[in-house]
């Protein structure tokens, strides 16, 4: 056995550790502070390209509605930070241009505690995806029907938030944040801090689907996928398999919405509904969802293309995605990360030859 087949089995893990080098300690070095901005913004979306690219990439579940779990983080988050600049025992602005003699929504009281929202971040997506992909994989409901009711959540879910405006802002959505847990936002020194945690929890979400896909649940949730009724032929429940997949996504999905918020310093409905899970599917599908790098690095193309090319040319925006999604639907299935692939392959052959 050569060095390099011994090797091979680590290759994702020391790319894992070149992207954190990359992200931590390069970037800060070199890039201003409105770049390092927009970066912690591209990697909280690339949070929620590793989940979908697990439950859709590896599961075969075309997640269309992570725009919802990405509300719940977003919108726990927002509450707490918005609770927290008011003050103690104090209502948010907005709460009283629209109504002044009513008090504060009785679910917003927990989020004053810094424990309970890091809990709602990471257990009301359990809650939500436990229920929801237990009604549905139980029931064997799949490939486009799954999409659609998945879409109509993040649809459904965009419209309620707009018409509550004194609970959730409405259209305008919460902003104004002065601190994060302590810390004071407009400060360049903690600005660097949220992004690294940011980082941190994209690496850690990396490390957790890479140890995922060289598990024993790696594989079934593989056979699951290509072959669903052997898996369960063989004795296993195909759609437990399913849920913890899209429950773990539903997680991710939360946690990079939940630091999405303090990044760009504002959550609106127009950042949870069907167009903006379109464009994670987007950003994974262009990357290649079957891999481990191609959601990361597709989620940030994609967030990159938003943010420059959406802000001066916002019309041919999306004629270009659109058309970038075409291209590699029928030239690269598998995404810009089938390239590299396709490279080495073509070198052992100019090898051999």
């Amino acid at each position: 056995m050569t060095v390099l087949t011994k090797l091979k089995p680590w290759y994702s893990l020391i790319g894992i550790a070149l992207l954190a080098v990359l992200l931590l300690g390069v970037a800060p070095g070199v890039l201003s502070m409105h770049w390092i901005t927009n970066l912690g913004k591209y990697s909280a979306w690339a949070i929620v390209a590793v989940g979908i690219g697990l439950a859709w990439g590896r599961g075969g579940m075309l997640v269309m509605g992570q725009g919802v779990f990405f509300a719940l983080g977003a919108y726990a988050m927002a509450m707490h930070l918005t609770l927290e600049t008011a003050g103690p025992d104090a209502t948010p602005t907005f709460m009283i241009l629209y109504d002044p003699l009513a008090g504060i929504p009785l679910f917003w009281e927990p989020f004053r505690s810094e424990l309970f929202t890091v809990l709602a971040i990471v257990l009301a997506p359990v809650i939500l995806a436990g229920i929801l992909g237990y009604a549905l994989f139980k029931r064997r409901v799949r490939g486009a029907y799954f999409a659609i009711l998945t879409q109509a959540l993040a649809v459904a879910l965009a419209v309620f938030v707009s018409s509550t405006i004194r609970e959730t802002g409405g259209d305008t959505g919460l902003s104004g944040f002065k601190y994060f847990f302590g810390y004071v936002l407009n400060d360049s020194a903690n600005k660097l801090m949220v992004y690294s945690i940011t980082v941190g929890l994209l690496i850690a979400c990396m490390l957790v689907v890479w140890q995922l896909y060289r598990s024993r649940f790696g594989e079934l949730l593989l056979a699951t996928r290509d072959a669903e009724e052997r898996v369960r032929f063989l004795g296993y429940d195909p759609a437990n398999i399913k849920l913890v997949a899209f429950v773990i996504a539903a997680v991710m999905a939360s946690i990079g919405g939940a630091m999405f918020v303090p990044i760009v310093g504002i959550i609106t409905p127009q950042e949870i509904g069907a167009s903006a899970s379109i464009l994670m599917i987007a950003g994974v599908a262009l990357g290649g969802r079957a891999s481990l790098f191609g959601p990361v690095l597709g989620a940030m193309a994609v967030g990159w293309g938003q943010s420059t090319l959406a802000s001066s040319w916002p019309e041919g925006w999306v004629y270009i995605l659109g058309l970038l999604f075409i291209v590699v639907t029928l030239f690269l299935p598998n995404g810009l990360a089938s390239l590299v692939g396709r490279l080495v392959s073509t070198l052992r052959r100019r090898r051999s030859a």
